[in-house]
């Protein structure tokens, strides 16, 4: 055999292999996205089920009026037009705003203040961790039967205690000024330890080595925090004003505390977005209007988000 046909037949052989392996790479790859699919698959039915079609159904709701019993009948915009002349779903989406402004920036600043403070090596650390995240693990209802015991008007123990020191009692939750404020401080005891855990997590994460480095040239603690713990905390910071501003939109803990509490009230003081289209559609009987609400206040919230994401490019709050 020839010098040139042995090498040809070798090349043959190389370029065979080479195409076995190709074929069983490719073969191996498309295995994984079948494995990955297959993975994703249950959440992806279930995100479909359970959220996608019921917000689908509540959209298309809005345009009809529902009596309760399984009669519809199309309205085409009148829910939507009824709603923007509604007062009282106004005043609810101010309450609504109030709510918002004031408790996501107080979720913000407990949970980083309490995150750093059970950050330090002391005594008990994971004794005072866990006393901070219990309240969040308590039935809301029961949380807010126990707050409504503690503030109730003259023999409550809020008031008691103001009672002691020489000042008057107040209503707390029967005075229109004080009502809402009542809640979201509630709000902000509740939650900030879930916001503390995250928070930990994310300074947790930030190498020692960088403030040993900031301490030796000279760094002070607040210098420290402005220069290490900051720029490396914005992504967690990100998602937590993220999920605070979705879960005091959708006032997925403010419902519950304000039903057991306030029911809406004084004078409409308390009566959050959700909390109006819960009346109007389990009380009221109204569903096609509590679904042209509900989706407004989807609106709402997703334009909320936009403008957080605009205002913190994105999470990495690089501000101009």
């Amino acid at each position: 055999m020839s010098t040139s046909s042995a090498t040809r037949n070798a090349q043959d052989i190389q370029q065979l292999h080479t195409k076995q392996r190709s074929k069983k790479g490719l073969a191996r790859e498309r295995r994984e996205w079948i494995a990955a699919y297959l993975f994703l698959a249950p959440d992806a039915l279930g995100l479909l089920v359970f959220v996608g079609i019921p917000m689908i159904y509540a959209l298309a709701l809005g345009f009809f009026d529902v009596d309760g019993f399984g009669n519809f009948s199309f309205a085409g915009l009148m829910n939507y037009s009824k709603m923007f002349s509604d007062p009282q779903f106004l005043i609810s989406l101010r309450v609504t705003l109030v709510y918002v402004i004031v408790l996501v920036p107080g979720l913000f600043v407990a949970g980083l203040g309490l995150a750093l403070l059970v950050k330090q090596r002391i005594p008990f650390i994971g004794l005072f961790r866990s006393m901070f995240f219990m309240p969040y693990v308590i039935s809301l209802v029961v949380v807010g039967f126990v707050w409504k015991f503690m503030l109730t008007d003259q023999i409550g123990v809020f008031n008691q205690f103001l009672t002691t020191l020489g000042l008057n009692s107040r209503s707390w939750l029967g005075d229109p000024n004080l009502a809402l404020g009542t809640v979201i401080f509630i709000n902000i005891w509740l939650g900030m330890g879930y916001y503390m855990i995250i928070f930990l997590a994310g300074l947790q994460d930030i190498p020692h080595e960088y403030y040993e480095a900031a301490y030796l040239d000279g760094a002070s603690g607040w210098n420290a925090f402005r220069y290490v713990t900051w720029p490396l905390l914005k992504p967690t910071s990100f998602f937590v004003l993220l999920v605070s501003l979705v879960s005091a939109v959708a006032g997925s803990q403010g419902f519950d505390l304000i039903y057991v509490m306030t029911r809406g009230g004084p004078d409409q003081s308390t009566s959050l977005g959700i909390f109006y289209i819960y009346q109007q559609a389990f009380q009221f009987g109204h569903y096609g209007y509590a679904a042209a609400m509900a989706s407004a206040l989807v609106a709402v919230l997703l334009i909320a988000t936009l403008i957080l994401f605009a205002l913190t490019k994105g999470g990495r709050f690089e501000f101009d």
